[in-house]
């Protein structure tokens, strides 16, 4: 426990990570985030996997960032410094381009790299004691362009600045008015409204799911980048696909639809 772990669970179509680091507030190890990025891509290429949750073990904290603890031994040459942000950015990626829904469920403290981590799912989920910070500016760590521009695009420059600026603690409430955060529910609502959110998500199509989440990246591309004729062939394969026949079948029998990716 001492040392950290990832646990991977799936079941009824949902595949789950646990951060579970829990004598350190789940603080992720350079071993911690090789396992989350193998395991995501493990959930990416398995058909029973229809979305994705990722939290933190206990009730204290989704992730307080990187463990501090082992920096000496993870980050303390340039080499070493270069490793281990490979394998967060092997992590965050993963995250970021799962061809399926995310939803980061979110308890307690959400820190620096548990934060950024949390971003790059697609849903943020909190319970009402979520704290939120990206504490670089009192560590005198380096944020590169990526991470910023992803902030950025979720909460705009002057809330990305002033969490950065600050490096101050904020509020479930406060981080859902910047845009963190899509949903703020009691603590003991948590798991029903994720377990809602899953279960609707993984009976809905997977086709037209990938797809929106496909074109949605599209969107947030600069024009010149945007790639048309993908988005128009993703459409096409919807109308095309079985599902759409079942779809269509299930609203006129007033049934619920037994959707199956293709």
């Amino acid at each position: 426990m001492a040392e950290g772990r990832i646990i991977v669970e799936t079941k009824d179509g949902v595949g789950r990570i646990v951060l579970d680091n829990q004598e350190r507030l789940n603080a992720i190890s350079f071993d911690m985030w090789r396992a989350a990025a193998a395991a995501l891509k493990g959930f990416a290429s398995d058909p029973n996997v229809r979305v994705v949750v990722v939290t933190g073990a206990g009730e204290k904290a989704f992730a307080a960032g990187a463990d501090i603890s082992k920096f000496e031994n993870e980050r303390g040459s340039k080499a070493a410094v270069d490793r281990y942000n490979q394998a967060v950015s092997d992590a965050y990626t993963a995250l970021l381009d799962l061809p399926k829904p995310s939803i980061a469920r979110l308890r307690g403290y959400t820190i620096g790299g548990g934060l950024a981590f949390a971003l790059c799912a697609d849903i943020r989920i909190a319970a009402k004691d979520v704290t939120v910070a990206i504490p670089a500016a009192k560590l005198g760590l380096g944020y590169g362009y990526d991470g910023i521009k992803h902030l950025v695009d979720l909460v705009g420059p002057s809330h990305a600045m002033e969490i950065f600026f600050t490096a101050k603690h904020f509020s479930a409430i406060e981080a859902q008015t910047m845009g963190l955060i899509n949903r703020v529910v009691p603590v003991d609502r948590l798991d029903a409204v994720v377990d809602d959110y899953t279960a609707t998500i993984a009976g809905n199509a997977p086709l037209t799911i990938a797809s929106v989440k496909r074109i949605i990246k599209e969107t947030v591309k600069e024009p010149a980048g945007r790639d048309h004729e993908l988005c128009e062939r993703l459409v096409q394969e919807c109308y095309a696909s079985a599902d759409y026949q079942e779809g269509r079948l299930a609203f006129m029998e007033k049934r619920k639809p037994r959707f199956r990716g293709r």
